[in-house]
């Protein structure tokens, strides 16, 4: 009786040890680790592991990258990531759950040359490129201006037509599984342009992750 009571103890100690390794293995300091060179080329495999290493340790995660520059990442936790790959380029990315059994990995690039731009991909947990429109409907320009009414259309119709080019900055979050999309375009524009456009832009659009997809 007594052996079988230790036997079952340790059958329970390995499944426990299992599990905790499994939640270990999903967490997005792994997959950040094991990134391919190809999708994260300023930095080498040790830049990423000593980034981790760096802020765990609760010290500054800045690292020499191929280029001679300095990255730093700035944010990890279980779920995200976020480095500051250069001045003027950040990168980030979140793990979302797709079902009970299966994970997404979330990335955004974003440059600001001042106006910021950001680009959005979807991968599996092994780095294999997955079809952004099964995830998310990014906004179009309209999705940001308010219609005018009758008394400010000729005040619309001339600022508008100087935002003729759709520019993004693209947020995820660190606490949940919020992403944001601000309009980035007036960045671009002269000032007193930037100005006329203000009264007709609507707030940031704020995305949750729902059922597998990021939706308004």
């Amino acid at each position: 009786m007594k052996s079988n009571k230790i036997t079952l103890a340790i059958v329970f100690f390995a499944i426990g040890l299992f599990s905790f390794t499994s939640l270990q293995a999903q967490e997005a300091k792994t997959f950040f680790i094991n990134i391919p060179d190809s999708l994260c080329p300023l930095l080498t495999k040790v830049n990423r592991e000593d980034c981790i290493d760096f802020l765990s340790s609760k010290m500054k995660a800045q690292v020499e990258n191929r280029f001679g520059q300095k990255s730093e990442m700035t944010d990890l936790s279980k779920d995200y990531i976020r480095m500051q790959m250069t001045p003027e380029t950040s990168w980030q990315m979140k793990v979302l759950a797709l079902n009970d059994t299966t994970n997404v990995i979330c990335t955004v690039a974003t440059a600001c040359a001042p106006a910021c731009d950001s680009s959005i991909r979807f991968y599996t947990t092994d780095w294999k490129l997955l079809t952004d429109h099964s995830f998310i409907t990014l906004p179009v320009m309209s999705d940001f201006l308010i219609t005018p009414d009758s008394t400010s259309i000729y005040e619309f119709d001339e600022a508008s037509r100087s935002a003729d080019i759709l520019l993004m900055k693209v947020e995820l979050s660190k606490e949940n599984t919020e992403l944001t999309v601000t309009l980035s375009t007036p960045d671009y524009m002269s000032k007193e342009t930037a100005e006329k456009l203000k009264p007709f832009l609507r707030r940031p659009i704020i995305y949750q992750w729902k059922n597998g997809v990021f939706t308004r």
